[in-house]
């Protein structure tokens, strides 16, 4: 008679090609008055929940997920923990985007048509998702993030492999450090994954090693998150490619959400990028964000700007987990 000793319902979505796992049920009670304050506890306390879902047997080095949570800020629906391979995030914007889409498609929210609104407590801060809704399937996604800023211009950093590279630190959501491949003699292909991740790696840590980072309003936003690599347009339609290396190496197969948001307030920011017109950002695997810049806006000292994440999503899977009582691996194991 099998005897299990944890017992978790998921239904696993992708944005683009980037996995999203979002817990239905298992959740233990998660205390704090903030959802930073949440987060703190569920890293201290039960990371064994984040390690039994991102890890192998069951997940991946570049598996990423997701807990909703009761709301902690006036107004949102919802508060969200994103979790990965390295830890938990700030803000996910290919998260947003796939928890939009499975909200309404199950019926979890009321729905709307043409548009459904739902209101996310992320540890960035409130994020806005309209969910596109024609009555009988949930559609495209598009997120208002939260202010987004260049932190720090022209960061020179040397890495062993690279040598000299040049790029900013843009709070989009996350912080990201980004750079153009073509600094490194790369461009943004899939058979070229493995120096990307390599640039990536060595970039975050020469800046994490030269740079010292601190969200101006929020004490809780002080990590460098990933590298954020762009180039030409690996395919038509896009205004240029790009591949975010973030927490252990991890690579998004999305064009990445909040580095998206970075990317257009930084060009906005830098005078090359109109109020309001649609940016198209590719990924790695070929899969699409249209953004915008809506609004400039001052975060503390910085200049920033407002933007709008448009993308799609769709349900991949319904996953029962389960641990016997004798399993090996209760928190799995990490290969890269």
């Amino acid at each position: 008679m099998l005897n299990f000793t944890r017992t978790i319902q998921t239904v696993d979505a992708h944005t683009g090609g980037e996995p999203l796992r979002i817990l239905l049920s298992g959740m233990p009670p998660v205390p704090g008055s903030t959802i930073l304050e949440k987060r703190a506890w569920l890293k201290e306390y039960r990371d064994d929940l984040r390690q039994f879902l991102m890890n192998e047997p069951r997940g991946h080095a570049d598996m990423y997920g997701a807990y909703l949570l009761p709301p902690t800020t006036p107004g949102s629906d919802f508060g969200v923990v994103f979790i990965h391979n390295e830890g938990y995030s700030d803000m996910c914007g290919h998260g947003i985007i796939a928890l939009g889409k499975v909200l309404v498609e199950l019926g979890l929210v009321e729905r709307q048509a043409p548009s459904t609104r739902i209101r996310f407590d992320a540890p960035a801060g409130l994020i806005e998702a309209q969910v596109a809704w024609d009555g009988r399937k949930a559609g495209e996604v598009t997120f208002r993030n939260v202010p987004a800023f260049i932190y720090r211009r022209d960061v020179e950093v040397e890495t062993p492999s690279f040598g000299k590279i040049t790029g900013d630190i843009v709070f989009g959501g996350a912080f990201y450090y980004y750079i153009n491949s073509a600094q490194a003699g790369l461009d943004i292909k899939p058979e070229q994954v493995r120096a990307l991740i390599q640039l990536g790696a060595e970039t975050k840590a020469a800046v994490k090693a030269a740079i010292s980072i601190q969200h101006p309003l929020e004490p809780g936003l002080n990590e460098l998150y990933g590298t954020v690599i762009d180039g030409a347009p690996n395919r038509a339609g896009v205004d240029q490619s790009n591949v975010c290396v973030f927490a252990d190496r991890e690579v998004d197969r999305s064009p990445t959400g909040t580095g998206t948001s970075g990317r257009a307030a930084q060009l906005y920011l830098r005078g090359q990028l109109p109020l309001n017109q649609p940016y198209f950002n590719g990924s790695l695997v070929g899969s699409v964000f249209k953004v915008r810049v809506t609004e400039a806006v001052q975060v503390d000292e910085f200049d920033g700007a407002i933007t709008e994440v448009t993308g799609s999503a769709h349900i991949s899977g319904f996953n029962q987990w389960v641990l016997e009582e004798d399993d090996p691996f209760p928190t799995g194991f990490f290969f890269r």
